[in-house]
């Protein structure tokens, strides 16, 4: 994939092209992320000529995808948007109790992984988004005056295949634009080691996530197909190569699969995974998921007892862990649940 010059460069040449100083560039940025402004024909501390060569190049609206449905639960809201080609992907904001906001954002149409667990990969993949179409689902909720106090790229697909990611990250950690501090940002991976190995360089101080689901190669290769191409041992060579550069927690999800990978077994695996390697072992943390249930998929989690045996075997080994809290379940926009297909 070709990558996209975003329309943050465009703007500035915009004003290049005709013959503006830079403060006008200053200017717009400020009516969109001071004054949330979405469209660009209400900026009118702008000259008339830049208002109108803004809305011939990008349209009138300043976000690229366009909502159209929403569902809400108590704490969570889903949003589909639609894409300029027709395409599909969703978002999910998220509100805890202490008023913290937290969102979800897709990095693909679809994910090409595979994943047999996912509802997501049941779509297949359809394309990679453009680093405006990653971050505009964001002004999105910005402009509805939502506190982007956390972003996830824990969405649709798998955010290292995306070539677009690192343009978007820097949009928005960017100060002149969303001004986010790369501690405020995660990145979850199946396990794509260039990609984890250029965040490690590029960005140090972005949350990593990891997605392991099994401690057994051959299981996790069955599980997940990735595996085959990067075989847990190097990813884990990597993640530790990240924490001994960066000093940083990765944090591990593991989906809790009825029958499958939730025995003591594995539970042991997974401590056996984890000790002895290295004094770094301590900045890895498990987080452990609930499966959550989709017409997409056969799999089911329903026992609470067998997540606190197993959070318990894991505590006892010394490892960190907690059981993490599902939001927005009841709306399918809990881990593992996006799916387009729902909504059309």
């Amino acid at each position: 994939m070709k990558q996209t010059k975003t329309k943050y460069r465009k703007i500035k040449q915009i004003v290049s092209n005709l013959k503006l100083p830079d403060y006008r560039y200053e200017q717009l940025t400020k009516a969109i992320f001071h004054q949330r402004i979405d469209n660009f024909d209400d900026m009118h501390i702008l000259p008339k000529a830049l208002r109108m060569a803004l809305v011939n190049e990008f349209g009138n609206d300043v976000s690229s995808v366009i909502p159209v449905f929403s569902q809400d639960s108590k704490q969570a809201q889903k949003l589909l948007f639609e894409l300029t080609d027709g395409e599909r992907i969703e978002a999910v904001g998220l509100k805890y109790k202490q008023g913290w906001e937290s969102f979800c954002i897709s990095s693909q149409c679809g994910c090409g992984f595979g994943c047999r667990f996912c509802a997501t990969g049941s779509a297949g993949f359809k394309r990679n988004l453009t680093a405006d179409e990653i971050t505009d689902q964001l002004l999105y909720f910005y402009f509805n005056d939502h506190r982007l106090n956390s972003i996830s790229f824990m969405g649709m697909g798998e955010a290292f295949a995306n070539p677009e990611l690192f343009d978007a990250v820097k949009i928005l950690t960017n100060q002149n634009l969303f001004g986010l501090s790369q501690r405020r940002i995660t990145i979850s991976t199946i396990g794509i080691i260039p990609g984890i190995q250029r965040l490690t360089k590029e960005f140090p101080q972005v949350n990593l996530a990891f997605s392991l689901h099994s401690p057994f190669e051959s299981q996790r290769s069955d599980l997940m197909p990735i595996n085959k191409r990067f075989p847990l041992n190097e990813v884990m060579k990597t993640l530790d190569e990240h924490i001994i550069h960066t000093g940083r927690r990765v944090f591990i999800a593991y989906i809790m699969l009825e029958g499958i990978n939730d025995s003591k077994e594995h539970a042991e695996a997974v401590v056996g995974l984890l000790k002895n390697r290295g004094s770094w072992e301590h900045l890895y943390h498990i987080d452990l998921i609930p499966y959550n249930s989709t017409d997409k998929t056969t799999f089911k989690f329903q026992s609470s007892s067998a997540i606190k045996q197993f959070c318990s075997t894991l505590k006892k080994a010394g490892i960190s862990a907690t059981v993490r809290t599902q939001f927005g379940s009841e709306i399918s926009a809990a881990c593992g649940q996006l799916c387009y297909e729902n909504e059309l």
